[in-house]
């Protein structure tokens, strides 16, 4: 682990729901003056679009609200990310499954209270990929106020 909070969040080919929640997430640790204590990344359980940007509505709903994430890559999860970060989100149940089985437990936890998925915007339109940001920055705000308390930031 690094000398950082390491905190990644994963989807299936990291170009919708991930990376949301990476962009969301590190732009409420910047608005907190916390960028320096942070390591924030966000990967998929299969490599689909590695090296692929993310979805271009889930680009332009993010713009819309703020949130830039046109710099973003997508990239497989790995093995190695076990030991890189303290807290490893799933998106949904199936990843949850999958990430257990290639790295077990250790900092592994689903991203939405109560083991909620978040749903899949990719076959929708633009209100599912609304509704993926509005929990994407809801649950980034508990999970911010969370790790603040734990870390004493």
């Amino acid at each position: 682990m690094t000398s950082k909070i390491g905190v990644l969040f994963v989807c299936t080919g990291n170009i919708c729901r991930s990376p949301t929640a990476e962009a969301v997430f590190r732009h409420k640790v910047r608005l907190a003056g916390l960028e320096t204590r942070f390591l924030i990344d966000s990967a998929g359980t299969h490599g689909y679009h590695t090296g692929d940007p993310p979805d271009p509505r889930a680009i332009a709903t993010a713009l819309e609200r703020g949130v830039d994430m046109r710099d973003l890559r997508a990239r497989k999860v790995e093995t190695q990310d076990f030991d890189r970060f303290n807290h490893i989100y799933a998106m949904d149940r199936g990843h949850y499954a999958m990430l257990d089985r290639l790295g077990g437990a250790g900092p592994l936890s689903m991203f939405l209270e109560e083991n909620a998925d978040v749903p899949d915007p990719y076959y929708g339109g633009q209100k599912d990929f609304d509704r993926v940001f509005a929990l994407v920055d809801a649950a980034c705000d508990r999970l911010l106020a969370a790790l603040q308390d734990r870390y004493l930031l």
